[in-house]
């Protein structure tokens, strides 16, 4: 059973989500909590507050929204440079590198296994991993998760990566842009459907929620992650940062919609926008609240 920080005295804590844990195993637990003030406030960073509210509304529960978060994030030698990379030099381009296979392509997947079996132990709803554009990063996928357990399984499984990695002697970063110049930035994209979506005419739902989104741009951008700027310069995949566009299987847009979602006029899309760093209690509960809630 895990144990309150001593720093943790002043505060009150809520057990909110419970998983196994793989470090100490048997019938030991990782208890998610989140933390208020002795007078019952939430404190700043408590994010999952508000988001709890906004999933817990009659609107929102009837369209159970699904999230399917892939969190891009770079391992670091101790001078902050990427493995597998010569200290205060660099690879050869990136081309190679993406879901590749051998010492001089793929840096780190031990780190990446021992993550991944240990969020299937843990009960996170892991999807997958996969080896990114920049050699030294990586992704993982969890979800599909409904509602407020994306950010609860999310959080859970970066804290598992930031032990695993601690135990390997590797920096764990989720900086947006961790290395200046022709190399991809880290994001966080976020699948998302609801139940309309899912169904018959869903096309034609998810047609009007992208449009929604695009007529709060600037609000999703603002809580969507620090640093994306660095990121989201209409290069190397992404849409430029002060730019909203949509398309069918384009990864240079904020929002993509698959291939198979418009041949099936119904499934999912995916918000290209988020920050690897982002916060998906708010990312999550604000693509719901602005698809489902929101009046333009």
């Amino acid at each position: 059973m895990s144990s309150y920080c001593p720093w943790l005295v002043s505060w009150k804590v809520n057990p909110q989500a419970i998983f196994r844990d793989p470090f100490r195993r048997d019938n030991h637990i990782l208890v998610m909590c989140d933390a208020y003030t002795p007078q019952g406030e939430p404190i700043p960073t408590n994010k999952r507050y508000n988001a709890e509210k906004i999933f817990s509304l009659p609107d929102v529960l009837a369209e159970e929204p699904w999230f399917g978060i892939e969190q891009e994030y770079t391992l670091l030698q101790k001078v902050q440079w990427p493995i597998g990379w010569p200290i205060g030099g660099y690879p050869g381009p990136q081309g190679p590198y993406y879901c590749g296979v051998g010492a001089d392509k793929a840096f780190g997947r031990d780190i990446v296994n021992s993550h991944y079996k240990a969020c299937l132990f843990a009960g996170i709803n892991i999807s997958g991993i996969n080896g990114e554009v920049m050699p030294g990063q990586w992704e993982f996928q969890v979800g599909p998760a409904v509602g407020i357990s994306a950010g609860d399984e999310l959080w859970v499984a970066r804290y598992i990566l930031e032990r695993i990695t601690e135990i390997a002697g590797v920096v764990l970063s989720f900086d947006p842009k961790p290395i200046k110049g022709d190399w991809n930035g880290a994001g966080a994209h976020t699948n998302y459907s609801t139940k309309s979506m899912r169904g018959d005419g869903g096309y034609e739902v998810i047609k009007k929620a992208i449009e929604k989104l695009g007529h709060r741009h600037k609000e999703h951008i603002a809580a969507y992650g620090e640093g994306n700027e660095r990121r989201l310069t209409g290069q190397h995949e992404t849409a430029n940062i002060n730019t909203f566009l949509w398309g069918v299987a384009n990864r240079g847009a904020s929002i993509r919609v698959g291939r198979e979602t418009e041949k099936n006029g119904k499934g999912y899309f995916e918000d290209r926008r988020p920050a690897s760093n982002m916060d998906p209690y708010v990312v999550t509960s604000m693509i719901a609240e602005t698809t489902i809630l929101w009046k333009p």
